[in-house]
Parts: C-alpha cells; sequence; structure tokens
C-alpha cells in the first residue's frame, strides 16, 4: 500500500490579545477536530500557568469548521487564542479585522506552526471494497466521505493531498483536474466541519 502523506499546517495558535492572560478567561476558536486534544493541552496549561504565576486561568472553547471560525473572528466572535489549520485564515484575520500583525508567523517558534499532519483513508469493517489509495477513491461504487473545502481546514488538505497525487501520476495540471472531479463526484455528502463528516461516517450506509 503507497502512503500519502502531506505535511500540513494544521494549527496555528496565536494570541489575539495582549492582555488575555490578564483576564483569567480564554477563549480558544479553534477547528473541528481539535476538541479532545485541547481539551486535554488545555488541563496542562492551567496547572503551568498557575505554577508560573500563582493565577488562576479558564479556557474556552469553541470549534467549527476552519473556515467558519474564521469568519466568526473577522465578524466579531471575541477570540483570545485562534488556532487554525491554515496559514490562509491567519492572514485573513490579520487582512479583514486586523487582530494580528502582518508577521505573525515571526512570533512564536517553528514559524508558529506547532505540529503537522498526514492523510489517512478510514474504511468499513473489512475494507470490502479494497481502497488502499487515492486510485481506489474514483472507482465506480465508492463512496467518501470528506467535508466541504470551502469551510474546513482539514479538507483542503484532503483536496491537495489528492491534487498532488493526481499530479504526480499525471505529469500535468489537466490530469490533476480530471482526478479532483471524478473524486468529488463520489462524494454523496459535504459536511461543513470534519466532525459533521465523522458522524456522517458513522450513521449513514451510502
Amino acid at each position: 500500500m503507497n502512503k500519502v502523506v502531506t505535511s500540513a499546517l494544521f494549527s496555528l495558535g496565536l494570541l489575539l490579545s495582549a492582555e488575555a492572560l490578564a483576564d483569567r478567561t480564554l477563549l480558544n476558536v479553534s477547528y473541528d477536530p481539535t476538541r479532545e486534544l485541547y481539551k486535554e493541552f488545555n488541563q496542562l496549561f492551567i496547572k503551568h500557568w498557575k505554577d508560573k504565576t500563582g493565577e488562576d486561568v479558564q479556557i474556552q472553547q469553541s470549534h467549527g469548521g476552519g473556515g467558519k471560525q474564521t469568519r466568526a473572528v473577522i465578524e466579531g466572535l471575541q477570540a483570545d487564542v485562534v488556532t487554525l489549520a491554515l496559514s490562509y485564515d491567519i492572514d485573513q484575520i490579520h487582512e479583514k479585522a486586523g487582530l494580528l500583525p502582518k508577521d505573525w508567523q515571526t512570533k512564536l517558534p517553528h514559524d508558529s506552526i506547532p505540529y503537522t499532519s498526514t492523510i489517512v483513508f478510514l474504511v468499513r469493517k473489512g475494507n470490502l471494497k479494497a481502497i488502499k489509495n487515492w486510485d481506489d477513491l474514483v472507482k465506480d461504487g465508492v463512496s467518501i466521505v470528506t467535508p466541504n473545502p470551502k469551510t474546513s481546514g482539514g479538507a483542503r488538505y484532503n483536496y491537495l493531498a489528492a491534487w498532488r497525487f493526481a499530479e504526480k501520476k499525471t505529469g500535468n495540471e489537466a490530469g490533476a483536474k480530471e482526478f479532483v472531479t471524478k473524486l468529488l463526484k463520489n462524494v454523496p455528502v459535504l459536511d461543513s466541519g470534519a466532525r459533521g463528516s465523522t458522524t456522517t461516517f458513522v450513521e449513514c450506509v451510502f
């Protein structure tokens, strides 16, 4: 089985307010699949901050498709921290709302990118349709569940990974476009975020 790995800017975490910690309550606006991650991470940070400063801090979480979350912040959602999937989303917050500096990537180590991600395929038990690689996703009778790239940061990485696979295979952009078009025709539902797509995969049979 060939593995297609895409290194993703899968979370970009930045403080939107220099005085946020003084308020002792922070709102982290993040993308869809990070709920459990930050639920655990928040507890570690709360303890770390208490040990370091003696101050108590509470952290609230807001999750949804990365594009939707970005628009919410631009339109007035009072985020203290944003941890989003795409550098483009962070740039939009700077350009449209002025809440972050243009050079935000210089403010934290590793270009303000704390971790990366890998694209994987989750299949039904037994993998009866023998889905092992990208080519298998465009076969007749295969249904794909993925979020909408217009609203989900993670979905854009799915799209780009598929595009890159096809581009390398065919050697040209036209081949990549044809492949991605065929792939998207096998997607019966485009949920707004990864959480919704997970629910769709678990609850629906196509």
